[in-house]
């Protein structure tokens, strides 16, 4: 039993006949794919060594991290395309349908954290018709 080779095998499952498109590229996403599986055991390895920490607490730590990464550009996209969009923002039912979330929670996905960092990142404000008013002004009105 080698956890590190368990917990690589688990993050970056090989790919299975006819799971890829066209399929004479099988082999070379398999080659592929057992060269990340590979580093990124390496990886972690180096990285439990340094911490002397347990691989599998490691491995889900980093998840975890990846998570809420994912998580925060979701919220930022879907800023993108509510509040920098231009003269026609997204219509809510695609972007919840893209996103998996319900029309009402992609109305509440977003603060101004998002906005902010979607303003900073694009060097651009957002539609001013579209501003939410910030949340000091909108507890006093």
């Amino acid at each position: 039993m080698d956890p590190i080779r368990d917990i690589a095998a688990i993050h970056t499952p090989l790919p299975t006949p006819g799971s890829v498109t066209p399929e004479d590229c099988f082999p070379d996403a398999l080659e592929q794919a057992l060269k990340d599986r590979e580093e990124y055991a390496e990886s972690l390895q180096d990285l439990c060594d340094a911490l002397k920490e347990d691989p599998l607490l490691v491995a889900l730590g980093n998840a975890r991290a990846r998570k809420e990464a994912a998580e925060t550009e979701i919220r930022q996209l879907l800023a993108y395309g509510r509040e920098f969009h231009g003269g026609r923002p997204y219509k809510l039912e695609p972007l919840a349908e893209a996103s998996g979330m319900s029309l009402s929670g992609i109305r509440t996905a977003y603060k101004d954290t998002e906005l902010e960092a979607v303003a900073l990142q694009i060097d651009r404000k957002p539609d001013s018709r579209r501003t939410r008013p910030p949340a000091a002004d909108a507890a006093r009105g």
